[in-house]
């Protein structure tokens, strides 16, 4: 949920190019008259493997570490495209296909596809995050609550359905929880100014309110 992990969830699953080893040769130029110089030694230079893609763990480590709004952007969209992309391509493609149906608002076809990705893989928390996405922009505010329950169930650093849920709590007026929801958020991805603003103004609200 909300605004990253709705961007990441409409745009095609980015697949990263294989890089192979292998070695590069240098060969002395052939002497005039036809004759072949004597070649000096080929010498092998190896390409650098491809680097091992981080894992979830090691970006949120990053993510709590980073103070630079920016850098902690890119840190929480690899995050994100991380948690949205799963080892079967059957899964991507109907998560593609409900994403682009989506776009498109043909909702009862979105919801199928992804309904069929997550009967597929039920502790993907990539598919429940879609599809609570997909009932947040229907308006469907107590189904989108269920799946990003399930999200938080399947993975309580998932700061994007906290995101999401501290949104629908803001709408419903139950600012105490939003700012619950919003400080959980912020202990995960602290360096989002927007979100620092946001619990500012509740809990100068709610102080207020108090007094």
């Amino acid at each position: 949920m909300c605004r990253f992990s709705l961007r990441l969830a409409l745009s095609q699953l980015l697949v990263p190019a294989l890089l192979t080893a292998g070695t590069v040769s240098a060969q002395a130029p052939e002497e005039q008259g036809g004759s072949q110089a004597t070649q000096a030694p080929v010498e092998q230079i190896p390409l650098k493997p491809p680097a091992k893609p981080k894992t979830v763990d090691e970006l949120l480590a990053e993510l709590k570490r980073e103070r630079n709004p920016q850098a902690a952007r890119q840190i929480a969209n690899s995050a994100m495209a991380t948690w949205s992309e799963s080892p079967s391509p059957t899964i991507n493609l109907l998560m593609q296909w409900s994403a682009k149906a989506a776009a498109e608002k043909r909702n009862a076809a979105a919801l199928d596809f992804i309904d069929r990705a997550i009967i597929l893989k039920p502790d993907f928390v990539g598919a429940w995050n879609q599809r609570a996405t997909l009932h947040f922009s229907m308006g469907n505010y107590k189904k989108s609550v269920s799946d990003i329950e399930k999200v938080l169930e399947l993975e309580p650093r998932h700061f994007g359905a906290i995101a999401g849920l501290a949104g629908i709590l803001t709408e419903r007026g139950s600012k105490d929880a939003a700012l619950k929801a919003w400080q959980r958020y912020l202990d995960v991805f602290p360096a989002d100014r927007e979100a620092q603003e946001i619990v500012a103004k509740l809990s100068e609200e709610l102080a207020g309110q108090r007094t």
